[in-house]
């Protein structure tokens, strides 16, 4: 019997409790920043810049992968700068149009509290009420973020696996290619003088390739130290690209007092990294860290200077990975 007045007691007891009113029902909200009217114009824009961005970031990835594609450089830059501005763009129409702001003047406090620190929080939280699709924006922008990062990270990917650097090997040059001058005329050996800079590159190739462009200079025979079989009458080349930061040898160092100053030298005018044309390209000044590649040279019987193979070690920089071995053509 007393179990059952138990019972009947705790149900009155649960409906008294349901029929009680929350006194604190009807109040509003306690909120640190005001709740801003929505923006779904804004909205759309930021979802359509977003859009942008990954169409941007997307024809990034697909021009790259199309290595013969005219002027591939340059529409490189135009799809991965507008990227980068129409995403700016994003940010900032966010930031004016969807993140509601307010000023407040009050002392900066002393000490730092967790009940400060719990009411950033809520101020963050709270300042996007404006966004009447978060979860479709935030999508967007991950995807628009995520796109742009796959967009950078392409270059280093196409080098392939653990970045495989044998591509960075190959050049124009083989072995009975002409040598041409800037105006693409063969050069004929009996028109290289001692004392002169001479720019060349491969016959029927690209200039654009890094491995090109070749300096060529005579050095007289008596002076002559290392490879004399590579360099006929005198005539030797060399890569103008400088193995310390990959900037363009330009500079023929000559004396013009013989028996004060040093000899001649290729000279790159960017660090001034020297080498020296009568020993193998050999660094003889400067920070670079191996020697200049030479190409070795023939003549034909029309006298035209060919290529009598290809460089005898890799061209470019030494931070690319290319201090040991050859270069393939």
């Amino acid at each position: 019997m007393s179990k059952l007045k138990d019972a009947l007691i705790a149900g009155l007891v649960l409906l008294a409790g349901k029929r009680r009113k929350d006194p604190y029902a009807n109040l509003p909200e306690q909120r640190i920043v005001e709740e801003g009217a929505p923006d779904r114009r804004a909205e759309n824009v930021v979802l359509v810049l977003f859009a942008v961005v990954v169409i941007c970031a997307v024809a990034f990835i697909v021009v790259y992968s199309f290595e013969s594609l005219a002027h591939q450089t340059q529409y490189l830059g135009l799809a991965i700068g507008l990227a980068f501005v129409v995403l700016a763009a994003a940010c900032i129409v966010i930031a004016t149009r969807l993140i509601v702001t307010e000023e407040l003047e009050e002392p900066y406090p002393d000490l730092e509290h967790p009940d400060e620190s719990d009411a950033v929080a809520e101020i963050v939280e709270e300042s996007g009420s404006r966004f009447t699709r978060k979860r479709l924006v935030r999508m967007a922008g991950l995807g628009a973020v995520g796109t742009l990062g796959a967009a950078l990270i392409t270059p280093a990917l196409s080098l392939g696996p653990a970045f495989n650097t044998d591509k960075l090997k190959w050049t124009p040059w083989r072995r009975g290619r002409r040598l041409v001058d800037d105006a693409g005329k063969p050069l004929l050996a009996s028109e290289i003088e001692e004392e002169s800079f001479y720019s060349a590159y491969p016959e029927g190739a690209d200039r654009e390739l890094m491995g090109s462009p070749i300096i060529v200079v005579r050095v007289p025979l008596d002076e002559l130290k290392t490879r004399h079989d590579w360099a006929p009458h005198g005539i030797v080349a060399f890569s103008k690209i400088c193995t310390h930061a990959g900037c363009a040898v330009t500079l023929y160092r000559k004396p013009t007092f013989a028996p004060t100053q040093p000899r001649p030298a290729l000279v790159c005018p960017c660090h001034y990294s020297t080498f020296d044309p009568a020993e193998g390209g050999k660094v003889i000044f400067g920070p670079a860290g191996r020697n200049l590649p030479q190409l070795p040279l023939t003549v034909d019987g029309k006298g035209y200077l060919r290529a009598a193979g290809t460089f005898n070690e890799p061209i470019g920089p030494s931070w690319w990975g290319v201090r040991r071995g050859r270069s393939v053509s």
